[in-house]
């Protein structure tokens, strides 16, 4: 499934994504809040398992493209984390630094909570490192409830239930 937004393009990953997902996905200091791929194989090793997960799930994390230059600017969505399990369907979003700032986490947030709506999915939890206020800060714009500290985590933990209908 392929989802337009004002200014992005989302869409399910290709292998020949994985080299610039890796750009920021493999980059220690953009990925400072949460987990680095060690090396190109792993990064293509976390697409390909999340994509295995789309076929069965329904969603995955989408690649990000820009709409207007069509560059892979990021990376994110729903899912079902295959690599720490248990979570339920958790939302994510990661973006190339060179494009932080400008609301497009909030962008990507808006449309997979839409397509989480669409599924019925009762909840959306997601995690953000308590010294990453940007992105508390996007997950409490949207309507998300901070949960608990995770301290084995170093992670907030929080939640977004689905609006009741009508």
């Amino acid at each position: 499934m392929q989802v337009e937004t004002e200014r992005l393009l989302l869409r399910p990953p290709r292998l020949a994504d994985v080299l610039a997902l890796f750009a920021f996905l493999g980059d220690p200091i953009a990925m400072r809040h949460t987990h680095v791929d060690a090396d190109l194989r792993s990064c293509r090793r976390r697409v390909a398992v999340h994509e295995r997960r789309r076929r069965r799930d329904g969603y995955a994390p989408w690649t990000v493209l820009d709409r207007v230059h069509g560059r892979i600017i990021g990376w994110g969505g729903l899912y079902e984390d295959p690599f720490e399990p248990g979570w339920g369907v958790e939302v994510g979003y990661f973006f190339h630094p060179a494009v932080w700032g400008r609301g497009l986490a909030s962008e990507l947030l808006a449309a997979a909570l839409a397509v989480a709506d669409g599924l019925a999915l009762p909840e959306v939890r997601a995690f953000a490192h308590p010294a990453n206020t940007a992105s508390r800060r996007v997950l409490e714009q949207a309507g998300f409830t901070r949960d608990r500290c995770l301290p084995e985590m170093d992670r907030f933990l929080f939640h977004r239930r689905r609006p009741a209908p009508g």
